[in-house]
């Protein structure tokens, strides 16, 4: 113990009630960080199994939004012409909202639809089960990168203050048990 950490006092009553609530302010520090690096680290953890599925998922269903848009291709013909004709507005649109873990503000992203589908008859005269199933496959994956963007998104969001409030408690421990 170096003569540094050692607090000079008169040792009296009122020092010692004034010692016992700075120790008592202390522990209560400490643990509200203790608290808030274990929610941060949960989470942290929760995201990082829950990119680790999504990527897995991602790949099946890249795969098949590939084939099936091989299928309605040959089914269906060349029909990249008459869609990017009738584009004048995108469908689904993606939201950013804030979520709040233990003080720390993560972005999240959405999606959501907007509109009808103007490409409702398109493959009416050949192909229009493969292009309804392409759709599908491909709003699916748009779905699953939207969520995969939020959650990368907001993994570094959680990194970084994780180490500082835990080195933070620890330094708090250590005040504690020395003083």
């Amino acid at each position: 113990m170096s003569g540094k950490d050692r607090i000079e006092i008169f040792p009296s009553r009122m020092a010692q009630t004034i010692m016992k609530a700075r120790l008592k302010g202390a522990q209560t520090g400490r643990n509200l960080l203790k608290k808030k690096s274990d929610a941060l680290t949960l989470r942290f953890r929760q995201i990082l199994k829950k990119i680790i599925e999504t990527k897995m998922l991602m790949g099946e269903v890249m795969r098949e939004a590939a084939f099936s848009l091989a299928e309605a291709k040959f089914t269906a013909g060349d029909f990249s012409t008459t869609v990017i004709q009738n584009v004048n507005k995108a469908q689904v649109k993606i939201r950013a909202k804030k979520d709040n873990v233990a003080g720390v503000t993560l972005p999240v992203f959405e999606h959501y639809q907007e509109g009808t589908d103007s490409y409702e008859l398109t493959g009416l005269a050949r192909g229009g089960e493969q292009l309804a199933k392409l759709k599908r496959n491909y709003a699916k994956a748009v779905e699953l990168l939207v969520e995969l963007a939020s959650l990368q998104s907001s993994s570094p969001g959680l990194n970084v203050p994780l180490p500082i409030s835990s080195q933070s408690w620890m330094r708090e421990s250590e005040k504690s048990s020395i003083g």
